[in-house]
């Protein structure tokens, strides 16, 4: 009976330092992390390249006007916002006296050029009666002095014809250059498009721009029916663009909405600004004209260069990948956490593609950051944390 007791006795006490041991190991151990997780699933992953700063919405036409006379604004017939034709007249500075000596020299030339008629008809009139006194000679009817002189004052009149010629010529002349000296005063648009700024008013003076001082333009004048983007790329990613590839845009004034571009060039030279990563403007086409009718100048945009297209291969989010070689799976039967050797492919700030180290199905950890993930860990998903 002593020996059943004294058993009894050790079953008792080893299964209370048992239950002991086993609640001391719950205590210690962590509450299981909670996860984000991702399936590795097939789908399309593309190769892209980003610009490195905001790129900007450009005119393709843009002119910042101003007169090349300085005086006073006479006439200001456009608005901000008004819609212009080429050809029209935007801007007038005062010329009444640029006016006045167009009309004088007009009226000069025109005056020149009816003395040259005159001056060349008394020329012609002359010729003749050289011609008629050279056949009364052949008749001896008059002396050779007569024809001498008849033949010379038709020479005098042919020379005071030209010369009258001339002058009217000169006369002409001047009033080119007087309609040049009127031109400067006046403004007129290049081609069609939208007033965007005025920087005057009437009975006010500008003035050009001196060598080397930028002064702000009289009129800014945008063409509305041509854009594109012009974005700085990082020079060590330009070698693998090239005119012609697709390109996705976002615009900062339409949210998600993403519109449809094409490289159209590259510049031939870095930008070394200061305190800034050294960067090559590339410049994309917008393909939609429906997109470009919504388009204004000055837009901030972002842009993805599409360099290369895997179609169906396996894929995970690229926030998934460390160090661009492990992948942390969540295996839902065991709720561990498994660290996998993967083989990255084709990738972008989306998607990556598996070339190996992961298969069809599995759940990957998308939230790397979270403490304490590493292999062995429990976890849970934080759409089962509620359950």
């Amino acid at each position: 009976m002593s020996i059943n007791r004294t058993l009894r006795r050790l079953l008792i006490v080893g299964l209370l330092l048992g239950l002991i041991g086993a609640w001391a190991w719950w205590a210690s151990r962590g509450k299981p992390i909670l996860v984000t997780v991702a399936p590795v699933e097939k789908g399309r992953v593309e190769k892209t390249i980003s610009n490195t700063r905001a790129g900007t919405v450009m005119a393709c036409r843009r002119a910042k006007l101003s007169p090349s006379a300085g005086g006073q604004i006479a006439r200001l017939p456009v608005q901000e916002g008004d819609a212009v034709k080429r050809g029209q007249l935007l801007l007038e500075l005062w010329n009444k006296d640029l006016t006045a000596q167009l009309a004088l020299t007009q009226q000069e030339a025109a005056s020149a050029a009816a003395t040259a008629r005159a001056r060349c008809i008394e020329a012609e009139q002359a010729r003749r009666e050289a011609q008629r006194q050279q056949k009364l000679l052949g008749r001896s009817l008059v002396s050779e002095d007569q024809v001498d002189q008849a033949v010379s004052a038709a020479d005098a009149g042919e020379a005071a014809c030209e010369a009258a010629r001339a002058t009217a010529a000169v006369s002409r002349a001047r009033v080119g250059v007087a309609e040049a000296t009127l031109e400067k005063t006046r403004l007129i648009a290049p081609f069609d498009g939208i007033v965007a700024e005025i920087n005057g008013e009437l009975n006010e003076y500008v003035t050009p721009s001196p060598v080397g001082i930028p002064t702000p333009p009289a009129i800014d004048l945008i063409a509305d029916r041509c854009f594109y983007l012009s974005a700085p790329i990082d020079e060590v990613d330009v070698a693998d663009i090239s005119v012609g590839l697709d390109a996705r845009i976002t615009l900062d004034a339409f949210g998600e909405r993403r519109f449809a571009g094409r490289v159209r060039r590259i510049a031939d030279y870095v930008l070394d600004r200061e305190k800034q990563a050294r960067t090559v403007d590339v410049e994309m086409e917008f393909l939609s004209p429906d997109d470009i009718a919504q388009l204004l100048a000055g837009y901030s945009a972002d842009v993805e260069i599409i360099l290369a297209v895997r179609e169906g291969t396996l894929r995970i989010p690229t926030e998934a990948v460390v160090e661009n070689r492990i992948a942390y799976v969540f295996q839902p039967d065991t709720r561990l956490i498994e660290e996998r050797r993967i083989q990255v492919g084709t990738a972008n700030w989306d998607h990556s593609e598996i070339l190996d180290g992961l298969s069809e199905g599995e759940l990957v950890v998308t939230s790397v950051d979270r403490e304490g993930l590493v292999e062995g860990a429990e976890a849970q998903r934080e759409t089962d944390a509620g359950r």
